[in-house]
């Protein structure tokens, strides 16, 4: 399978993306690499392998880049190359930690809708107390949501979590401010009905306090409540972090402490490390289309190839489309 990768997107890039690709071509024979970007920038950092190409591109999409613009204006840019590769069919699915409006208005302009989705929806895995972590959606695809717009995403969260993820029968919670059936908004309530009446295996409602304690494996929410949710799970694990080192590192008697609990606070970190569980996906497209986190490193671009290789080899874009025809029917 082929792969498009955005070699200048990011906080760290080229150097973290050419080293995530590296290490992704070792672990996966089964892909190819499309690496874009200014192939001066990129090549220090790059090896000679038989299965990575090397496209140049003049144009970048910056981060201050006017979102819904950036790509039809820079057409020469590496963003706007990974995503037409997709459209034309060069490449099974794309990948960027560059600027998240740039890539979802491309992906939405380029790639297009699958149809019968009325709005596609930004999705990742978030971490849990045990370990198993869950998906959520959406994450600021779309700041307002009507209830058929949150049963699509319950759908394709389905989808992915049991094609992806390997979980049997995936349990989607709708995340609201309590688990009483008539709790919540307008909103909230005709999307708890039109749930419980889906083929989904839906278990109710799910506050935000029990997230990490693995209450469902997919969570659906409207775009603008999804993403406060993930900003305030990430700037809460951050600043926890951020006080245990202070704790820790405060007297020669805790720094003792934290050199006996090295192995524990280090398992710690790896729970609550996004590196892990890839980038996000935009579902609802066309073709798979990733977002990487902005400040990926080596280990997060290759976690995120992974998830658009098991994507494609799993078919969950034509599971998707199948699922939502289906859907329709109904």
């Amino acid at each position: 399978m082929k792969i498009a990768i955005d070699g200048m997107g990011g906080d760290h890039a080229p150097k973290s993306i050419v080293e995530g690709v590296l290490l992704a071509l070792e672990d996966f024979p089964n892909i190819e690499v499309q690496l874009y970007g200014k192939q001066q920038e990129l090549e220090p950092y790059l090896k000679q392998h038989d299965r990575l190409q090397v496209i140049h591109c003049e144009e970048v999409v910056e981060g201050e880049d006017d979102p819904a613009r950036a790509v039809r204006r820079k057409k020469d840019s590496s963003m706007a190359k990974i995503l037409e590769a997709v459209t034309e069919n060069r490449a099974d699915a794309c990948l960027s930690a560059g600027n998240t409006g740039a890539l979802m208005a491309g992906g939405l302009f380029k790639v297009g809708r699958i149809e019968g989705v009325a709005r596609p929806a930004l999705a990742t895995t978030l971490p849990t107390i045990d370990g198993q972590g869950f998906l959520m959606l959406d994450l600021g695809a779309n700041a307002d949501a009507k209830p058929e717009n949150i049963l699509q995403y319950a759908i394709m969260g389905y989808v992915y979590a049991k094609k992806v993820r390997g979980i049997d029968n995936p349990r989607v919670g709708l995340l609201n401010i309590g688990t009483e059936d008539k709790k919540g908004n307008d909103l909230t309530k005709q999307a708890f009905t039109l749930l419980k009446e889906s083929n989904i295996h839906f278990i109710g409602n799910v506050e935000a306090r029990d997230l990490l304690n693995n209450v469902a494996d997919v969570v659906v929410t409207d775009g603008f409540t999804g993403n406060m949710v993930l900003k305030s799970i990430e700037g809460t694990a951050g600043a926890m972090m951020s006080m245990l080192k202070e704790a820790f590192m405060s007297s020669g008697k805790t720094k003792i402490s934290a050199l006996l609990m090295k192995n524990e606070l280090k398992n710690l970190k790896g729970k609550l490390d996004y590196s892990e569980y890839g980038g996000a996906a935009l579902f609802g497209l066309q073709a798979p289309v990733i977002k990487a986190h902005g400040s990926s490193d080596a280990r997060a671009i290759y976690s995120a190839i992974r998830q658009a290789s098991v994507m494609v080899e799993h078919h969950v874009t034509e599971v998707i489309k199948e699922t939502i025809a289906k859907s329709q029917e109904q």
